[in-house]
């Protein structure tokens, strides 16, 4: 009988242990990213992120640019001029280049 019991009590604990732990895992919290645009170029040029992550892109140039995805031009940062800064919620990989200086490219690729 007190084997019976103890076999009880212990599946119970189990239990509870697992309960608490599923319980306890969090959403994991989107990450913040920058992309400096220097030297005419994007730094990093590729990022890998997760989706819903954003993305930073800071004109560290002397000289305007702006950020535009390439294929569709489904987004755009618009001129940015020197120190200015624009936000990005990622939602799906792209590639993107300055409509300015179309020389600059960068990617993004999700994980």
């Amino acid at each position: 009988m007190k084997r019976l019991i103890f076999a009880a009590g212990s599946c119970l604990l189990w239990a509870g242990l697992l309960m608490i732990q599923s319980c306890s895992s969090a959403p994991e919290k989107p990450s913040a990213y920058v992309v400096e645009i220097k030297d005419m170029k994007f730094v990093p040029e590729d990022i890998t992120v997760k989706k819903g992550d954003t993305i930073t892109f800071i004109n560290r140039d002397m000289m305007a640019h702006d950020v535009t995805e390439e294929t569709a031009k489904s987004w755009s940062s618009g001129k940015m001029e020197a120190d200015v800064s624009w936000k990005l919620v990622v939602s799906e990989a792209a590639t993107y280049y300055c409509s300015i200086h179309t020389v600059m490219k960068g990617k993004i690729e999700l994980e």
